[in-house]
């Protein structure tokens, strides 16, 4: 089943309707959502440079025009690094530690122990948009999501050429 752009446009605002979106999750993708799907975020994005893939809600994969390399950047424009990399490691951190800090988030003598598990907030050092948060333990590092395999998601799934790159 193919949906029109409005529902797409739908579903990115937040605003489709329950039925229509368990269908969607539930069936086949039709062939040209995803290309809808990026070109209604490229409208609606503040900046000009492709969008590659879109990596959350405020964060994306994106071909600067000036030199075709392909870097993560956020909603409000922030080049964090290389896509390959781990762009937490470049972002504003808040880490929540401490038996107060963990009280902003939960009721008193609900929270996690501080000493078996802490927050990391990662937002975005233009806007401060909030764009992830992780819940390991104290010690462990910083959580790489995962690396996408572009090439492979647009030539062999979407049958799309794959963006040039620097």
């Amino acid at each position: 089943m193919a949906y029109t752009e409005a529902k797409i446009r739908d579903l990115v605002d937040g605003t489709i309707d329950q039925d229509t979106l368990h269908q969607m999750l539930s069936m086949p993708k039709d062939q040209e959502r995803f290309e809808i799907y990026l070109g209604i975020l490229q409208e609606q994005v503040p900046w000009d440079d492709r969008i590659i893939l879109p990596l959350g809600p405020r964060l994306f994969i994106v071909q600067r025009a000036e030199d075709k390399k392909w870097v993560i950047r956020s909603w409000a424009g922030h080049d964090f690094c290389d896509w390959t990399e781990n762009w937490k490691l470049h972002a504003k951190v808040r880490v929540r530690d401490t038996p107060e800090a963990m009280e902003k988030l939960y009721p008193k003598l609900m929270a996690p122990s501080t000493g078996w598990q802490v927050i990391r907030e990662y937002f975005c050092p233009l806007s401060g948009d909030l764009l992830d948060v992780e819940a390991p333990t104290p010690w462990y590092p910083v959580i790489h999501d995962f690396e996408p395999d572009i090439d492979t998601f647009y030539r062999d799934w979407l049958g799309l050429e794959v963006p040039e790159r620097a």
